[in-house]
């Protein structure tokens, strides 16, 4: 690396917020972990707009209240005890706390409890018990039109609609999967049921994975050790097979759409249209190169016609439905980034293009909905990669407002005829703040007011920056410094590093977007360094790209960059640097360590992905293809073979349980490290899943700083 241009972005430092304030508390472990409740930031329960109204309703002390957003008056909308009154006289059992509250319309609300759906009218007080689940309901999936219920038992789907149950699936193989995700989640959808615009059918996911071989996870929870057996298609292996049924209650039948072959194809982007007369389906290649977004008739299952079709050479990411104008129901909007980079297309019904709505190097990351006659809200890193604000544009493609007022990373909750938005927000500031504003961005008043969590807590400086190697783009990068920093001293370095597709580590949000636990890791006398590389989100299409078929290559070089300008600075000591990262940056940290021997003294790789034929089909093909078609992408990434090249400490940790990457990635590597005479550490969480939870995460902490501490 030739030059380094370092540009300095933004500077932060709780201390100098907080001037004349002591601040003499240190972060625990527990503090960390969220345990304790005093660092949160504000929240404000409930909060959401009332139906066809200018009023929002929070929940405070067991009771529901309601807030004129033009006016600012307050009244008493729903308490505690009118629920219970009311269940006491049905005999139903007293509810202990106020329950999470949804409208209906202005005077209708529901509710669940212990498996009980409830509607309340705050008009008539009456109640009303109109749905009992079974305690093995899952996936549960409420339509507030019918108040109809989908939900699966194992992998069955059921309906319960008009106070009868339907089975709506019988399928006795448990390879058969019906009413839930599919595709591993990769592709935006987290639902397996989609109900019809007037809530009388329902659409769901068939998953057949009886071709999948089975794999095994061991649960040691029982006397003798017992198999729980998964299906896992690995990368370049069988995949299972998706079909869409749309499930008539009035018929009791079903019917699946002919969605075509080869039948290993991905089904994305699932959309009722606002008639209930058709659905649209982007159907993705197994390849995930080609896109095609058909129509199909829900009355005979046929393909209607084909509305249009991406390509890229890469892969396409279909990750958003159809957003339908309910102003003009023939019109929806599309996300896509064949310009580069996520942003919003208005299409019609026959497939026209009638314009692109935005456009420019920086990505719409979210749509909020429709409001009013004809504008269209979305969030998007238009100021900076590192904020998220909240745009309105007409559907017209004019006229862009920014919405949120302050910068950083925002959410919106708009009201229903676009006047008024509730905005959420943190930055590099601000903990967590609640506004009103109005659609042009003007503060009506603040709901909740940043309550500054840390403001005891004896913090050190967080600095965001970026920096710009010889024929990279720039790279945003965060350091914290350890609390009494003294520019005159030597500091080891703990490198945090995920690295992978669909992430972004550094923001403008609260603490930089870095967490309390590297904050605590500063506290313990580190440095604390993170880069977002090549491959990392919000930066377009190329930059997340630019990885394909070579993991671990360019986000590895990108981290040197970093490495390189850390040593640059005369308070780091670059014979104490560290590494830690989990999944993708466990996989990120072991590549650092094994690909430049004697940089990094100590690592530590939670759940890491050692050889990527070993990943799943879904992920492991959209960024490598398959081991048959790229074996050179595979060997240069693959771990075992770097195992020679093991030195200094290393630590690897991953749960016995663990479905997403399998526990037998870390196996290998251990296996290879014995054969190849290397030693390591090694450490399992018993039952764990993907990630350490619950009160164990606090143990897992501890692991990871008292090995920094005793080996860096």
């Amino acid at each position: 690396m030739k030059k380094l241009i370092v540009a300095f972005i933004l500077s932060l430092s709780v201390l100098m917020s907080f001037t004349g304030i002591a601040q003499e508390k240190m972060l625990t472990v527990n503090d960390a972990i969220y345990m304790n409740p005093a660092v949160y930031p504000v929240r404000v329960p409930q909060l959401q707009w009332m139906p066809k109204s200018d009023d929002y309703v929070y929940a405070k002390q067991n009771s529901l209240y309601k807030v004129s957003a033009r006016g600012g008056s307050e009244t008493l909308f729903l308490t505690l005890d009118n629920l219970n009154e009311k269940m006491a006289q049905n005999d139903f059992d007293s509810l202990k706390q106020l329950p999470h509250i949804s409208f209906l319309n202005q005077n209708e609300v529901y509710f669940s409890s212990s498996n009980k759906w409830f509607t309340y009218n705050t008009e008539t007080h009456s109640l009303q018990n109109f749905a009992t689940l079974p305690d093995s309901a899952e996936n549960i999936d409420f339509n507030k039109k019918t108040k109809s219920i989908a939900y699966t038992i194992k992998n069955n789907l059921f309906i319960l609609m008009n106070g009868s149950t339907i089975q709506v699936t019988h399928d006795d193989n448990p390879g058969i999967v019906n009413g839930q995700t599919v595709h591993r989640v990769e592709f935006g959808i987290n639902t397996g049921t989609f109900w019809s615009p007037d809530g009388k059918t329902l659409a769901f996911y068939r998953k057949d994975e009886t071709m999948v071989a089975d794999y095994p996870l061991v649960n040691i929870d029982t006397r003798i050790a017992t198999v729980k057996t998964t299906k896992y298609p690995m990368a370049g292996e069988t995949s299972h097979q998706v079909t869409l049924g749309v499930f008539n209650p009035e018929t009791g039948s079903t019917l699946f759409l002919k969605t075509g072959e080869p039948k290993d194809h991905y089904l994305t982007a699932v959309t009722w249209d606002p008639s209930g007369k058709y659905i649209y389906i982007a159907i993705l290649n197994r390849d995930q190169n080609q896109m095609k977004l058909n129509q199909y008739d829900i009355n005979t299952g046929n393909l209607v016609k084909t509305l249009f079709e991406e390509e890229n050479p890469n892969y396409v990411e279909p990750e958003h439905p159809l957003y339908f104008n309910p102003n003009k129901p023939d019109e929806f909007i599309w996300f896509s980034e064949r310009d580069g980079f996520d942003h919003l297309y208005l299409y019609n019904t026959d497939g026209k293009l009638l314009r692109q709505l935005t456009r420019g190097n920086w990505v719409v990351t979210n749509f909020v909905g429709y409001f009013g006659k004809d504008k269209v809200f979305f969030n998007a890193t238009k100021e900076s990669p590192l904020e998220q604000n909240i745009y309105s544009v007409s559907v017209k493609g004019s006229n862009i407002t920014r919405v949120s007022p302050d910068h950083g990373t925002h959410t919106g909750f708009v009201s229903y005829n676009g006047k008024y938005m509730v905005d959420i927000f943190s930055n590099t500031e601000t903990a967590r703040e609640y506004k009103l504003v109005n659609n042009k961005g003007k503060v009506i008043r603040v709901i909740k007011a940043n309550n500054h969590p840390l403001k005891d807590y004896k913090l050190g400086k967080t600095t965001i920056f970026t920096i710009k190697p010889n024929n990279t783009p720039e790279l945003y990068c965060r350091i914290i410094t350890p609390p009494d920093f003294d520019s005159a001293k030597k500091y080891p370095v703990i490198v945090y590093v995920y690295g992978g597709p669909h992430a972004q580590l550094i923001t403008d949000s609260w603490v930089g977007g870095s967490g309390l636990f590297l904050n605590y890791l500063a506290q313990q006398g580190y440095i604390v360094f993170t880069l977002d590389n090549r491959g990392s989100s919000n930066r377009g299409r190329d930059f997340e790209q630019a990885i394909f078929r070579n993991l671990g290559t360019l986000e590895v070089d990108d981290q040197m960059a970093g490495i390189n300008y850390l040593k640059s600075l005369p308070y780091i000591d670059s014979t104490r640097i560290g590494v830690d990262g989990w999944s993708y940056g466990g996989f990120m940290t072991i590549s650092l360590k094994l690909k430049n021997p004697g940089v990094f003294k100590v690592a530590v790789a939670g759940g890491p992905v050692i050889d990527w034929q070993y990943y799943e089909v879904m992920y492991g093909e959209r960024y490598m293809d398959t081991p048959q078609t790229n074996p050179e992408g595979y060997k240069n990434a693959s771990l075992l073979n770097y195992v020679d090249n093991l030195e200094g400490k290393l630590l690897v940790i991953h749960g016995t349980m663990d479905p997403t990457v399998v526990w037998q990635q870390s196996l290998l590597f251990l296996q290879a490290a014995i054969q190849h005479g290397k030693q390591m550490d090694y450490f399992v969480y018993p039952g764990h899943e993907h990630n350490v939870r619950g009160k164990d995460r606090a143990h897992l902490y501890t692991k990871i700083t008292d090995y920094f501490k005793a080996n860096l």
